[in-house]
């Protein structure tokens, strides 16, 4: 195996990280790296909202009283306040919907979370809303008159940033969840407003806890046809 084939493959999903905070010298490196990644016609229709620190802990608490909200508004069965610029909690297509159903139901069996453990599933789902604890936390807008093309351009400029931090020893989390909220970004951020909140990422030194252990499947590319 090449260096490069065990670097993408030794990087995962980090559910739980360390509270140690990463330094201003290793982020600027990685995002460096990643602004190397490929563009469409070279336009990169996207930015990134980067918060460490206080601007952090003002974020996440925002994005806390969104979860308890929502929770609140499930709890007696009324549709939660969610402002998103895309609804992500739409039904996924039946073809890929498998796929989602199947990762989440190996993580809740890897944690050993049943189903009918409300109070386990509601601290877990919560984690995510800290961020699982990574000390940076980030928010990725596309440009909403460019899509398809600006979101193409923003998941490679994702993947050759989470492939630089693993090279630099940090790990990394998606946070598509994070995208369900619009409010919270607006409040700690100025964003453009043709600029929609696409997903979420957190980066960080990993724990040795038991849910990093857990990987979802990587299953071969689906080729419509080979000649």
């Amino acid at each position: 195996m090449n260096d490069f084939s065990a670097l993408v493959q030794a990087r995962h999903t980090v559910r739980d990280f360390r509270d140690v905070p990463l330094a201003k010298e290793t982020v600027d490196q990685i995002f460096n790296d990643a602004r190397f990644a490929p563009s469409w016609s070279n336009t990169r229709g996207y930015r990134v909202a980067l918060a460490t620190g206080q601007t952090r802990e003002k974020l996440l608490a925002a994005y806390m009283r969104e979860f308890d909200a929502m929770s609140a508004a499930q709890a007696i069965k009324t549709v939660p306040d969610c402002d998103g610029d895309y609804d992500i909690f739409a039904r996924y297509p039946d073809e890929l919907r498998t796929r989602q159903v199947e990762v989440g139901v190996g993580l809740y069996q890897h944690l050993g979370i049943a189903r009918e453990d409300r109070a386990g599933r509601y601290a877990q789902m919560r984690r995510n809303f800290e961020a699982f604890g990574a000390p940076v936390v980030g928010l990725v807008f596309i440009h909403h008159d460019f899509l398809p093309y600006s979101a193409l351009d923003a998941g490679l400029m994702l993947q050759t940033l989470f492939l630089s931090a693993k090279a630099h020893g940090v790990d990394s989390c998606p946070l598509g969840v994070l995208a369900g909220w619009r409010r919270p970004a607006d409040e700690v951020f100025d964003v453009p407003a043709e600029y929609a909140l696409v997903t979420g990422f957190a980066l960080g030194y990993g724990t040795d806890a038991p849910i990093n252990d857990f990987h979802a499947a990587h299953p071969p590319i689906a080729l419509i046809e080979t000649r």
